[in-house]
């Protein structure tokens, strides 16, 4: 999810302390909310935004750069 769209302005740490490097919906309380791989977050990312009114090309080039992701990398 791109960050300006993120209703809570990021993720949150263990300690409650903003994380903005993850979105609120993938990393809560220092915990990634995501156990599946990274080609099925990026399906599921991409389903999401269409569904919240995105168009599928613009959710594509959201979600292509996931597998770069520091959390993703050695996966």
């Amino acid at each position: 999810m791109p960050m300006s769209k993120d209703p809570q302005g990021g993720g949150t740490n263990a300690d409650g302390t903003k994380n903005e490097a993850y979105c609120s919906y993938c990393y809560q309380n220092g915990i990634f909310t995501f156990t599946g791989t990274v080609k099925e977050f990026q399906e599921f990312c991409r389903r999401m935004m269409v569904e919240s009114g995105m168009s599928k090309f613009t959710a594509w080039l959201y979600s292509r750069g996931m597998k770069r992701l520091p959390r993703w990398k050695n996966q």
